[in-house]
């Protein structure tokens, strides 16, 4: 009997299906020799630490750092996973065979292997490896079974990732909460490896707005012939010195002396990742990056779109052969895919490279048509941007002429470019969108300008701008996932973001829930689609000493290791025991700190219900609003909350506003108390 277990129910049905194995039983599918069961994502966890000894039930500095001589598993506590994982257990007991169907990724591989050795299976085990679910794909997975061993790289990889958050997030949260928590305070001041990192680039971003110092300058434009004239002298420091310039050139005409046509390419977007799909659907839809994990899962799982937790952007060869299949399947985009279909597709490297891809491709459609399968509202937006992308792929690149004039007034140069689309190419995907969108607008720079002639002259409009610098922005999700991907480091180039995704931080699967993290324990809030720092995330990472702990950098470098493990590059035993020496080390630092720093916490945890197998969202917590309002006293500090008034996060250092009850009502809400403030302050 061959065994097979998929990472949820929905998989083994679809498997079971394909195989013959229609007969239904309690947890399993069973026929033509095969049985097919699951597991509901993680079954098993790595062992808290009161359950390898006593001494680390209660939570004391002389217990740390904690580092288990040998790490063990265990079953999540759950009635419903024990009763699931007994009949594993049972049917392992009588195979002949296991066939590993888990998702085809690290955390997959981690999810079955701790099943399998927590059911003592000693049993031959195969892969399944596919990229996507439907019915062609699994077949043919089925026909080119793998040995297990060939993933166990992986699996090194995704077990030293787990051991490593819980040697670091483990110790350093003790550490830190019994050290340097606020004597009143029963709550937890939470660090982890990924977690940190993230929040300390939040932290820096707010500290360079707050920081910054606006700065006006000047620029000098002319008007000649509708067209707008820059001056190549830039920015003025001072109204004075630009001012002179209009002096200077208002009583002369304008001369052109020189014009210049240069014609350029415009290659397709590249394919989706998932960090690049999340990126896009923040920006185009406001979507959070755990919103489209799940809309983009969901597609997954309804076969309409391949593997979702994906950081490349290329194509295997392999895959052109099923290009046409792939865009004939795609009904709704016909009228986009068929003058595509009526010869060679292009094959260029800027889609296919093998050497770019490693356990799984970009995130495209499958041949499955999305009008046959119902999907909700959000999934039809997503489907469209990935299936957009994919079809645009293939498409002329988009070719224009960029147009440089250069005049000069009396002395003084000036310059115009503009720019005009020669052939669409690929942009033509996207034409209806920019119409439905109203982007129509065309900016300065882009403009298609009139037919100018070297030589000739005349009478202009000159004009004299004044601007203000301005401070960078506040992140949003979109902004916050790629410096992740990046290591703090702000790149646009796609070559060189690819070159730096080996050192990002967290993965591309797990991004998405750091960030959700943060926010539940109240290290951030949501300002529409910004992400700000709160009080007690501020307190946090200014507490933190140790560079390694709050370094995207050098956290990225871990990253790196972990990916290295998992090509066979490093050991894992390495990499482990670099963390144990790591948190050695911090506990040391953190315990001859006297400087009696303590941070009030305000990260109460929200309550959470279930509803139909998810989860509700949780409640938004008062203080989140109250952290965006700043203290009018100090202009440092945010108002907080206490028990019998508002106040000043700033208290400890010297801020002694205070807004009683009495006169600021308990139950304000953010926005009144606000105003409150603003009227009692107002100069």
């Amino acid at each position: 009997m061959k065994v097979c277990i998929t990472e949820k129910p929905s998989v083994a049905r679809d498997i079971a299906r394909l195989i013959g194995a229609n007969d239904r039983h309690e947890g399993y599918y069973e026929g033509n020799g095969y049985q097919v069961t699951w597991t509901f994502g993680h079954l098993c966890c790595l062992k808290e630490p009161n359950d390898y000894t006593d001494l680390w039930k209660r939570w004391s500095l002389a217990s740390l750092p904690m580092i288990p001589p040998r790490f063990g598993i265990k079953l999540i506590e759950d009635s419903g996973i024990k009763k699931q994982f007994k009949v594993i257990e049972t049917l392992i007991a009588g195979a002949d065979e296991v066939i590993n169907c888990g998702d085809a990724g690290q955390e997959g591989e981690l999810i079955q292997r701790w099943v399998y050795q927590k059911a003592r299976c000693n049993k031959p085990v195969k892969r399944l490896w596919i990229s996507s679910l439907t019915d062609e794909s699994i077949n043919e997975g089925f026909q080119h079974l793998q040995d297990a061993s060939n993933f166990d790289n992986l699996y090194y990889a995704g077990l030293s990732r787990a051991i490593g958050d819980w040697i670091l997030g483990m110790n350093a949260t003790r550490l830190y909460t019994l050290k340097y928590r606020d004597s009143s305070s029963r709550n937890v001041l939470s660090i982890g490896r990924v977690q940190t990192p993230t929040l300390a680039l939040i932290v820096s971003r707010q500290r360079e707005i707050e920081n910054f110092v606006p700065e006006d300058y000047w620029e000098i434009k002319t008007k000649y012939r509708d067209t707008i004239f820059n001056s190549t002298k830039g920015k003025f420091k001072t109204e004075a010195a630009a001012s002179e310039i209009i002096e200077n050139i208002k009583e002369f005409t304008l001369t052109v002396t020189s014009v210049g046509k240069k014609k350029g390419k415009e290659s397709p977007p590249r394919l989706f990742d998932l960090t690049s799909l999340q990126v896009e659907c923040n920006k185009k839809f406001s979507y959070s990056a755990d919103e489209t994990l799940r809309l983009i899962q969901s597609l997954y799982e309804k076969k309409v779109t391949t593997y979702p937790r994906v950081d490349t952007t290329y194509l295997s060869d392999d895959i052109y052969p099923k290009i046409p299949g792939i865009m004939e399947a795609m009904k709704p985009y016909t009228a986009l895919t068929q003058p595509l279909l009526g010869g060679k597709l292009p094959k260029s490297k800027k889609v296919f490279d093998n050497s770019k891809v490693t356990d799984h491709h970009a995130i495209i459609p499958t041949n499955v048509d999305p009008s046959s399968v119902f999907l909700t509202r959000e999934e039809k937006f997503v489907y469209d941007l990935i299936a957009k992308r994919f079809i645009a792929a293939f498409y002329p690149d988009c070719e224009f002429s960029t147009t440089t004039v250069m005049a000069k007034i009396n002395e003084y140069d000036f310059k115009a470019t503009g720019k005009e689309i020669l052939k669409e190419g690929w942009r033509v995907i996207y034409n209806k969108d920019k119409a439905s969108d109203g982007d129509e607008k065309e900016e300065e720079g882009n403009a298609i300008m009139p037919a100018f002639v070297e030589g000739e002259s005349g009478p202009h409009q000159p004009s004299l701008l004044k601007k203000t610098t301005q401070p960078p922005k506040y992140y949003t999700e979109g902004t916050l996932l790629r410096a992740m991907e990046t290591a703090g480091k702000f790149v646009d180039d796609d070559e060189l973001r690819d070159a730096m995704k080996e050192n990002g931080i967290g993965r591309p699967s797990t991004r998405a829930a750091i960030i959700e993290t943060l926010h539940k324990r109240h290290y951030i809030a949501k300002q529409r689609k910004s992400l700000i720092a709160t009080a007690a995330g501020i307190q946090l990472i200014d507490t933190i000493k140790e560079e390694l702990l709050k370094s995207a950098k050098l956290t990225g470098l871990w990253e790196n290791k972990l990916r290295k493990i998992e090509r066979g590059e490093f050991s894992a035993q390495q990499f482990i025991d670099e963390l144990k020496a790591l948190v050695n080390e911090i506990v040391l630092n953190v315990l001859r700190d006297n400087s009696n720093t303590m941070i009030q916490v305000v990260n109460d945890k929200p309550k959470t219900a279930s509803k139909e197998k998810g989860e509700k969202k949780p409640r938004k917590p008062r203080l989140k609003s109250i952290d965006e309002i700043s203290c009018p006293a100090c202009g440092k500090g945010h108002i907080i909350k206490g028990r019998t008034a508002y106040g000043c996060s700033e208290f400890r250092n010297g801020c002694d506003m205070r807004l009683p009850f009495e006169s600021y009502p308990a139950d304000l809400t953010p926005a009144k108390l606000n105003n409150m403030i603003k009227k009692a302050y107002k100069k």
